[in-house]
């Protein structure tokens, strides 16, 4: 509540990872809990709250256009920039005109109280049950920070300490989710493979969550090839697990997996696949790449390329190199021009796409079962477990229902599907 006595009204935005968005969740659940009423954009509220990212110079401008945004739309509003790009640089954005205040990734955490100690809200201890607005799927933090110093990425200058939270309270949370009708969790993390709570890791923490909850799907959220373990992959014997799996890969080039010192060679990478696809049925794998990585050369891109092509990805995220001030590649000579990252990004992108299309029409004809959730226009969209976009025409409330749908045709980004 405010000093006035009426109830705060909060927007929540969200770039970067799904680490953002699971934190995004928290900080909601704690301000509805504090008495604040979720609303859907800047416009209608009080107060507005910017999650960052700053893993590229793109999300360094999405994130500035969404303040100058906010403001613009709604001038009487606080405006808060929180996250990753507020770590980096925090002077940036408090230059920013209408930004009232900029926050790291640990004092985002303590939002609620913050603003109780600016006078915005008047009691951060209520438990009211309030609707955060939250999809169907939820995300849960269960690792943060990164030590692999990656030359390219300055994830680990923003959540430089490395940090895994108790199975109990990600238990807890999990069936509190469970309790409040979700059908579907996210494990994630800034690298959810290097979770290790005392002598607890990430096969450990799986067993115990599927043992002591009774969500219905859990999925992964991203792991490293050097990650995949026979006894690992044996947990997806219990069909709860999603058939999911993200795999960072960045480059199919050993000599530029090199340069970004990545971990792990084709061939680690490769046997990570072959793996996980003799284990699970109707597995997806899907991965992030960059192109134009510095002093990338043509023959380096073409071993790239056709590294993804054979792997036949569900899903290919690319993205063109670019430079963070602070890592090791910013320093690296031989850049590459930005004709040829274009070029280079319109060939992947174009195969990712090919491969996508081909990843969903083996599964033409088939009934599978999905999560749904949401509609627009009397069409609903949900994800399948392997992590297929459906859509079907339903005059039924079916928000966070899992029901089988037979897929017909591709369409957008997914497929179209028909109830049985």
């Amino acid at each position: 509540m405010s000093r006035e006595g009426k109830q705060v009204t909060v927007a929540l935005d969200t770039l970067g990872c799904k680490l953002n968005q699971a934190e995004t969740e928290l900080i909601a659940d704690r301000l509805c809990r504090a008495g604040c009423c979720r609303v859907a954009s800047a416009t209608e509220a009080d107060i507005y709250i910017l999650n960052t990212c700053t893993v590229t110079h793109v999300a360094d401008r999405k994130s500035r256009h969404l303040l100058r945004l906010a403001h613009r739309r709604n001038p009487e509003a606080v405006i808060i920039a929180a996250g990753c790009y507020a770590q980096r640089v925090p002077d940036e954005l408090k230059r920013l005109e209408g930004v009232s205040l900029v926050l790291d990734n640990a004092a985002k955490m303590r939002l609620p109280q913050l603003l109780a100690d600016r006078g915005y809200l008047k009691d951060v201890a209520g438990e009211d049950s309030v609707d955060s607005g939250l999809r169907s799927r939820s995300f849960i933090r269960v690792q943060d920070g990164c030590q692999n110093r990656c030359a390219y990425c300055i994830v680990s200058e923003v959540r430089p300490q490395e940090r895994s939270f108790a199975p109990e309270d990600i238990i807890a949370g999990i069936n509190g989710k469970t309790a409040a009708g979700y059908r579907e969790v996210v494990l994630t993390g800034t690298e959810v493979g290097a979770y290790q709570y005392a002598s607890l890791g990430l096969a450990g923490l799986l067993e115990r969550i599927l043992a002591q909850t009774d969500i219905a799907r859990l999925r992964l959220s991203s792991l490293q090839p050097n990650e995949i373990t026979h006894e690992f992959i044996s947990l997806w014997q219990d069909p709860r697990l999603c058939s999911h799996f993200h795999l960072s890969l960045q480059s199919g080039s050993d000599a530029v997996l090199r340069r970004m010192r990545r971990r792990y060679n084709r061939e680690c990478y490769a046997e990570a696949v072959s793996l996980i696809r003799s284990m699970v049925t109707d597995v997806a794998i899907t991965t992030d790449v960059i192109v134009g990585f510095p002093g990338e050369t043509d023959a380096e891109f073409a071993q790239s390329y056709e590294f993804c092509r054979r792997m036949g990805f569900a899903r290919i995220h690319v993205f063109p190199y670019s430079s963070r001030p602070g890592t090791e590649a910013a320093q690296m000579p031989d850049k590459v021009s930005a004709a040829v990252k274009r070029e280079r990004l319109q060939k992947m992108l174009a195969l990712a796409e090919e491969s996508a299309a081909a990843f969903r029409q083996q599964y033409m004809g088939r009934e599978v079962p999905a999560l749904w959730e949401q509609q627009a226009g009397g069409v609903w969209s949900g994800l399948t477990g392997n992590y297929i976009r459906v859509y079907t025409r339903s005059s039924l409330d079916l928000a966070n229902h899992i029901s089988k749908v037979k897929l017909e045709k591709l369409h957008r980004d997914g497929v179209w599907g028909n109830s049985p």
